[in-house]
């Protein structure tokens, strides 16, 4: 009947088709200057299972929109919704990875995994094994007893990633998580949680600056703007899964890289054109202290 909403899809599960869904969200910062605006009219689907990177220019919103999404933040314009239910605060079905591990140096990496379960007031006993699994799944078998200080940066990733899936979450946010590590690390990184991500499936929001990290790890990249963030275009990657690092230097592969680099050159994110003056590429200009704090 007409004025009724639309019932969602609905999968085998019972569950709607669609995982997360923005409905013209919009999001402004008070400051003591007045309002900030961060996001706006973001109108975005993402299916269930699917891998989804969010890539835009520092400071154009895309960490707010994860925060909006696990209910960290509220929305000023417009909706988020989980599962067809209004995200109204902080979501227990989600597992979120940050750019910094945020490991407590004095709990061991398999007392660091299951430190989301104490918090949550489960039966730690119940969720051993799986901390024991996920933790071998992604390398770390034998190292159940180290210490973060004992650990690289990565090993000390792996170990935030497990601690964010031990609870079974069906979406997984991820903010940046491989920001802070060496390129080789990096792709390693990318493809650890490739393997985990088709073993598990989960539904994962990907934040990142890199758009070969987007590309690889993607089945969409979502192009963001300037702020106020909007969305600039959605590519849908059709390359084919496992995706192994050679890859990265195909033709198929870089097709989808200038596309995305186009996309911004046009927004002037990106210069092309060199310095005439020094024969070297345009420096890009410095970010402010509030643009990190909207990103």
């Amino acid at each position: 009947m007409k004025g009724l909403p639309e019932t969602p899809m609905k999968d085998d599960s019972g569950l709607p088709a669609d995982a997360v869904t923005f409905e013209e969200v919009g999001l402004t910062y008070t400051t003591a200057r007045g309002g900030v605006q961060a996001l706006a009219g973001i109108t975005l689907t993402i299916p269930r299972g699917h891998f989804v990177s969010i890539v835009g220019p520092s400071g154009c919103g895309k960490s707010s929109l994860l925060m909006l999404t696990a209910g960290l933040r509220t929305c000023t314009e417009g909706r988020v919704l989980i599962d067809a239910v209004p995200v109204s605060g902080p979501q227990a079905g989600t597992g979120i990875v940050f750019q910094s591990d945020t490991l407590l140096d004095w709990r061991t990496a398999l007392d660091n995994v299951l430190v989301q379960i104490e918090l949550r007031r489960l039966r730690k006993a119940k969720y051993q094994q799986r901390a024991l699994d996920l933790l071998r799944s992604v390398g770390l078998g034998g190292f159940e007893q180290r210490h973060p200080y004992e650990l690289s940066g990565g090993m000390r990733q792996r170990i935030a990633i497990c601690r964010a899936l031990i609870h079974d979450p069906g979406l997984l946010l991820m903010d940046e998580p491989f920001g802070a590590l060496d390129a080789l690390t990096r792709d390693q990184m990318m493809c650890d949680l490739q393997a985990l991500w088709l073993e598990q499936r989960k539904t994962v929001l990907f934040i990142t600056h890199s758009i070969p990290e987007a590309i690889f790890l993607s089945d969409r990249v979502v192009v963001m703007s300037p702020r106020p963030g909007r969305i600039d275009d959605i590519i849908d990657i059709k390359l084919p899964r496992p995706r192994e690092l050679h890859m990265t230097t195909e033709p198929d592969f870089n097709a989808y890289v200038q596309g995305i680099r186009q996309i911004f050159e046009r927004r002037g994110v990106l210069r092309a054109e060199p310095d005439t003056a020094h024969g070297q590429p345009l420096a890009r200009p410095a970010e402010s202290n509030e643009s990190r704090r909207l990103r």
